[in-house]
C-alpha cells in the first residue's frame, strides 16, 4: 500500500513537472504582449510553423519557419535587430536551397536583396532598395555569372540606362529609359555584335530617322511617319535567366507573416 501511495506521489511529481516544462513558451506578460519563447502550431495538423522569442511583444533574435510536413523542413529565417528595428530573412525551398535573401527595415525591403538561380548557390538578380522601392541598379545574370542585364530604377521605376548582354559578353541593347518608357538613344544587336536597329526614343516611340537592319545592311527609315509603337528585334532566346521576377513569386511574405501571427506590407 505504501508503495502505491510512493508510486502515486512520483507521478503526481512528474505530471507537475510536465506542466511546468510546458508552459515554458507561450507566454504574456502582464500586459498581454508574448514575452519569452513561443511556438506556433498549425492549425490541421499541429505540426511546428515557426519559433522564436518575443521580448514584451517584439521580436527578437531569430525566428525560424517551417514547411507543414512531416520532415520540417525550414523554408524561412528572420534575424531581428532591436538597434535598427530591422531583420534578415533567407527564404529557402524544400531542398534547403536558398531562395532569396535581404533585409527588411519597418517592415520594407531595405539594402541589396538576392534572389538565387533555382537549386544552385549562384545569384541570378541583384535589387537595390530604399524605403520598400528599387533605387540603383537591378541586376540580372546567367547561371554562369555574367551579366545578363542592368536596369537603372528611380523610386521603383525605370529611369536610365539599360542593358542587356550576350552570354558571349555581346551587348544586345543599350537604351535609356525615362519614367518606364524608352526615352533617348538606342541600339540593338544581334549575338554577333552586328547592329540590328539604332536610333532615338520620345515617349516609348521611335522617332526621328532609325537605322534598321535589312538583308544583311543598315538602311536608314524615317520613323516620323510610322506612327507605330516600338517592337523590339529578335533577340536570341535566354532561356536560363528570368529577366522579370513578379513580386508575387519571388517573396511568400503572406504566408511566413500568418505563421508569425502578424501581417507584413510591401
Amino acid at each position: 500500500m505504501k508503495q502505491i501511495e510512493n508510486m502515486k506521489y512520483i507521478i503526481a511529481i512528474l505530471f507537475t513537472s510536465l506542466t511546468l516544462c510546458a508552459q515554458d513558451f507561450n507566454k504574456l506578460d502582464e500586459n498581454g504582449k508574448k514575452n519569452g519563447i513561443w511556438k506556433g502550431v498549425y492549425e490541421t495538423s499541429k505540426r511546428p510553423r515557426y519559433e522564436g522569442t518575443f521580448e514584451h511583444g517584439k521580436e527578437i533574435g531569430l525566428f525560424k519557419f517551417f514547411d507543414d510536413t512531416k520532415a520540417g523542413t525550414v523554408i524561412a529565417t528572420r534575424e531581428f535587430n532591436s538597434k535598427d528595428n530591422s531583420c534578415y530573412t533567407i527564404f529557402y525551398n524544400q531542398n534547403k536551397n536558398k531562395v532569396s535573401e535581404g533585409k527588411v527595415v519597418n517592415k520594407q525591403f531595405e539594402g541589396e536583396w538576392k534572389y538565387y538561380h533555382e537549386d544552385l548557390p549562384t545569384v541570378m538578380t541583384l535589387e537595390p532598395y530604399v524605403n520598400g522601392k528599387l533605387n540603383g541598379i537591378r541586376k540580372v545574370f546567367y547561371k554562369s555569372g555574367k551579366i545578363a542585364e542592368e536596369t537603372t530604377y528611380k523610386d521603383g521605376i525605370k529611369n536610365g540606362i539599360y542593358k542587356s548582354y550576350a552570354e558571349n559578353d555581346v551587348v544586345l541593347e543599350e537604351s535609356v529609359y525615362k519614367n518606364g518608357q524608352y526615352d533617348g538613344l538606342a541600339v540593338f544587336r544581334n549575338v554577333d555584335n552586328q547592329i540590328a536597329a539604332q536610333g532615338a526614343f520620345k515617349n516609348g516611340k521611335k522617332v526621328g530617322v532609325w537605322k534598321m537592319l535589312v538583308k544583311g545592311k543598315l538602311k536608314d527609315v524615317n520613323m516620323n511617319y510610322q506612327n507605330k509603337k516600338f517592337k523590339k528585334p529578335t533577340m536570341p532566346n535566354q532561356s536560363d535567366v528570368k529577366v522579370e521576377v513578379k513580386s508575387e513569386e519571388k517573396i511568400p511574405q503572406d504566408n511566413i507573416d500568418e505563421k508569425m501571427g502578424r501581417r507584413m506590407s510591401r
